[in-house]
């Protein structure tokens, strides 16, 4: 594995020669990680310390490593965090082979942590990356410290109304439907749309954060593998809704011997509220975070009160570490 490092500025090229620049918070660093044909950009910001535990933030659908910025922030001192940009969303372009599903995704983040020797790691996902994140840990339990899930998308029965058009956009055809109507919208409607789909209350995004937001949102709409990824990977989502048996993601949720923190918001529009009881029932002994006034991005919206509640994880892991270190685990 090859990596490129990147200065933390404010702004950076992006890597491979894609098209504009994306931000960077003070105190991060972007690099570059190539695997046979796939290569991922990594937002990190350095531990406070040497030696502190890995942790890995896997974003959702349409996000990027970009969402973990202020939850990084609050945990330098407890992580050394890392966040990654799937296949085809912030900076890293599609895979060679152009498989956005599930699975794929999953196997991303296992070549990525097997190469980079950075496991076990205490895991993050959110949307999503929640779904990625849930396989990773049933199948790969020696790469997982923790997991903690953020609204992770799991499959549910009855769908709310406000996630139809996500799920339509796995349907052949849709996305590019989708791009003719929507061409003129301007940059500021089109945020203000995904503010208000994902946010509890938008009105908690500050207006530097909006207008970082836009900007992003112009960068995105620029790429030319745009529609596709979110076309391929909401496909993916749907997919791996309908499998069964040992590959069913509620399935495999029973098999996740990490211990697991779930975060559900009370107004989120995109994964149901309801489903915060079913999953603390299959994560066996997880803990349950619900957040009555929070939407689908938590980690942005409350990422102090996610950040309390990931910090009494890591101490309730530490503890298993020792009882395991005496035999007595």
């Amino acid at each position: 594995m090859s990596s490129t490092e990147l200065p933390g500025v404010r702004s950076a090229a992006e890597p491979s020669g894609l098209v504009g620049a994306v931000r960077v918070a003070d105190g991060e660093r972007l690099r570059t990680a190539s695997l046979p044909g796939l290569t991922l950009t990594l937002r990190s910001r350095p531990p406070v310390r040497e030696g502190l535990p890995p942790a890995l933030f896997v974003h959702g659908l349409g996000g990027s490593s970009q969402n973990w910025s202020a939850l990084m922030a609050l945990l330098e001192d407890a992580v050394d965090g890392e966040a990654v940009d799937l296949p085809g969303f912030g900076t890293s372009p599609p895979p060679a082979d152009r498989d956005y599903s599930l699975t794929a995704m999953a196997r991303a983040v296992i070549r990525h942590l097997d190469a980079a020797g950075r496991g076990p790691v205490h895991l993050v996902g959110n949307s999503l990356g929640g779904a990625v994140s849930t396989r990773v840990a049933a199948v790969r339990p020696d790469l997982v410290r923790t997991l903690t899930l953020i609204s992770p998308a799991l499959p549910e029965l009855r769908v709310q109304r406000s996630a139809v058009p996500t799920g339509l956009l796995a349907v052949p055809g849709v996305a590019p439907l989708f791009a003719r109507l929507s061409r003129d919208m301007t940059a500021e409607q089109r945020t203000r749309g995904v503010m208000g789909l994902c946010y509890g209350d938008p009105s908690r995004v500050t207006p530097e954060g909006f207008r970082h937001a836009v900007e992003e949102t112009e960068r995105r709409m620029r790429l030319p593998y745009f529609w596709e990824a979110l076309a391929r990977s909401s496909r993916g989502i749907v997919d791996a809704y309908t499998l069964g048996g040992q590959h069913g993601l509620w399935r495999q949720a029973e098999r996740v011997l990490a211990p697991t923190l779930l975060v559900y918001g009370g107004r989120d529009q995109l994964v149901s509220y309801r489903m915060a009881h079913k999953a603390a029932a299959s994560f066996r002994g997880s803990r349950l975070l619900c957040l009555p006034e929070a939407g689908h991005v938590a980690m942005m919206e409350h990422p102090e009160v996610v950040a309390s509640a990931f910090r009494d994880l890591l101490g309730t892991a530490g503890q298993d570490d020792v009882r395991d270190e005496d035999g007595r685990g």
